[in-house]
């Protein structure tokens, strides 16, 4: 029995594999846990291994490079069109045995595991992010209800919480004053939180000698820089700046056929957090277009000329993902657009 291709269908504590020959015959199905799986994999030789892009995928791919395997990672949409008829764990490995072999198929590379360090800093800031909006929103509906309105904003919010809980006048209710109380200090503790993951962040960027050459870019500061490299390290699963932009779901989708080509709105694909990332910071960098190189600032002069202010921030958004891909592809610094100086007899 010769195993040339093995698809796994990962799970919590269950695995199912599927080994495939030379022919492209099914010849070994088992169910096993990770460490009977590892063990299994340990014995075999070298062989192409694909699994589907999910969680704890990473770290199997890596155990598995280790005893000499060739792993790829592959997103679960891509597998979808390869499973027969009804599902099951086994039906599902055998479609990933069969996708990893497709020569046209896209693979997700192995994160590192500073790349998932930076990964989970990320995700666990952001939730933290999230659950101070929905503190502060959820104070200001309270106090709606009672007739009093806020500015929007959370600094608006800060300063005037403290008054009118000190405030006798307002007919607050006393269980009222102390659940605002306690909100006030989930925002509190929330907001210290996400501080201090700021300037983890920011240490963390200024050692890392790829987030200084991102950094030098219009718009890309530390959480930026820093979520790009833990999403797709050096850049090398795209080909051209366009494709991770496309990624990134700020290029235009197709619709085509026929021979005539229909471009629809932005696409909105991919990693939805580093895509609000980039907008964020091309809106900035509208703000500021004045203050940019001279190329980079007439080509913002002519593009908010011709476009309304949201597309040309994902117009941006997309020029910066492109920018940003060039510097960690090809390893160079970042060089400022400039104008072509005239020429002089």
């Amino acid at each position: 029995m010769e195993i040339r291709t093995i698809g796994i269908d990962l799970g919590k504590t269950v695995f199912h594999l599927v080994g495939v020959n030379a022919r492209g015959e099914i010849v070994v199905r088992k169910k096993c846990s990770r460490t009977q799986l590892l063990r299994f994999t340990s014995n075999l030789r070298e062989c192409l291994v694909g699994m589907e892009a999910c969680g704890g995928s990473h770290f199997l791919g890596r155990a598995l490079r280790e005893q000499g395997h060739d792993v790829r990672l592959m997103p679960a949409q891509y597998v979808k069109p390869y499973v027969k008829t009804n599902k099951n764990d086994y039906i599902d490995a055998e479609a990933i045995a069969e996708a990893v072999t497709r020569p046209t198929m896209r693979f997700v590379p192995i994160k590192t595991d500073d790349q998932l360090d930076l990964q989970s800093l990320h995700r666990v800031r952001e939730r933290w992010v999230v659950r101070r909006t929905a503190v502060i929103n959820q104070i200001r509906g309270l106090l709606l209800e009672r007739g009093i309105t806020i500015r929007k904003g959370r600094q608006h919010l800060e300063a005037s919480l403290p008054r009118i809980l000190e405030d006798a006048d307002n007919k607050l209710s006393g269980a009222l004053r102390v659940l605002l109380t306690q909100l006030q200090i989930e925002m509190q503790y929330l907001h210290r939180q996400i501080e201090e993951s700021d300037q983890l962040i920011i240490r963390i960027a200024s050692e890392l000698e790829p987030c200084r050459r991102l950094i030098a870019i219009p718009g890309i500061g530390p959480v930026i820089a820093t979520a790009t490299i833990a999403a797709i390290g050096n850049g090398a699963a795209f080909k051209k700046g366009r494709g991770f932009a496309a990624w990134l779901g700020v290029v235009p989708g197709e619709h085509s056929t026929g021979g005539k080509q229909q471009l629809t709105g932005t696409s909105r694909r991919g990693n939805k957090y580093l895509r609000k990332l980039f907008v964020l910071g091309a809106h900035t960098v509208l703000l500021q277009r004045t203050k940019q190189s001279s190329g980079l600032s007439t080509w913002l002069a002519s593009l908010t000329a011709r476009k309304r202010k949201q597309v040309a921030t994902v117009a941006l958004a997309n020029k910066m993902a492109r920018m940003v891909w060039a510097v960690l592809f090809k390893g160079e610094a970042y060089r400022p657009p400039l104008l072509p100086q005239p020429v002089t007899a």
